[in-house]
């Protein structure tokens, strides 16, 4: 099942950190690497640090965007050092791997690693239905992106372990029919008044992390997609004028 595992490097600025990646991935048993963005120049470092996995690192994926490299996957899981922000709902990826093996049953399930210098975006975030960390000192939370692909696999291979693995498996819903769903329903919301137009983030990002623990199915999926386009219709008929509510944890 490690085969359903896909990592992603987004916008990587050094090629031996690719090549690094590529080796802590085989380490582990996960193969399935992607690229977004301009890829570094493919020099000796990369190659020489690779070792025994140039082959994973040659059959590595490149796509434009992030959106496409995730598009067949059933959950997205974004990577982050910092606890602050949207990011406070970042969960430990020793807690969250258990929780991922049942999505691997059915498809593909991305962990999505942010560039060396400043890590994931918010706008990377996005497209992301979860966030994970890796504990680590606080005088110190960087890691090198190869380590953190190494310690995210090795709990992956642990949360593999027949006796660790998860007893309910369900059928999940693509990542891509998921952040079709959140696009109309952020419209939906922005049309009630429900979410602020100048920053309708502050409260996405937390119904993105709900739906992402919730783990919905198609059916479910194409409920709530239902609802965001009743929504619209109703709006349509009775415009709203009334500013955006105070929602608990506002700011």
């Amino acid at each position: 099942m490690l085969e359903n595992f896909r990592i992603v490097l987004v916008r990587p600025r050094d090629a031996g950190n690719v090549g690094a990646a590529a080796r802590a991935m085989k380490n582990m048993g996960v193969t399935d690497l992607a690229l977004v963005g301009p890829p570094p120049r493919h020099d000796f470092w990369a190659t020489a640090l690779a070792v025994h996995a140039r082959d994973v690192m040659d059959r590595s994926s490149r796509f434009a965007t992030l959106p496409a490299a995730v598009a067949d996957c059933h959950i997205v899981v974004g990577t982050t050092s910092r606890g602050s922000g949207y990011r406070k709902g970042a969960e430990s990826i020793e807690v969250m791997a258990p929780a991922l093996v049942p999505h691997a049953r059915q498809g593909r399930v991305a962990l999505v690693f942010g560039p060396e210098d400043h890590g994931l975006s918010n706008a990377d975030l996005k497209h992301c239905q979860r966030l994970a960390t890796i504990p680590t000192a606080d005088a110190y939370p960087s890691l090198n992106v190869a380590q953190a692909v190494l310690l995210c696999c090795y709990e992956l291979r642990r949360a593999l372990r027949p006796e660790a693995e998860a007893s309910v498996a369900g059928v999940f819903a693509a990542a891509g029919d998921v952040a079709f769903m959140l696009e109309r329903l952020q419209k939906a919301f922005l049309r009630i008044g429900f979410l602020h137009p100048d920053n309708p983030d502050h409260i996405m990002f937390a119904v993105r992390g709900l739906f992402g623990r919730a783990g919905l199915t198609p059916r479910e999926v194409r409920i709530l997609l239902g609802l965001a386009r009743q929504i619209e219709w109703y709006a349509r008929q009775r415009p709203v004028t009334r500013p955006a509510p105070r929602v608990s944890g506002d700011s």
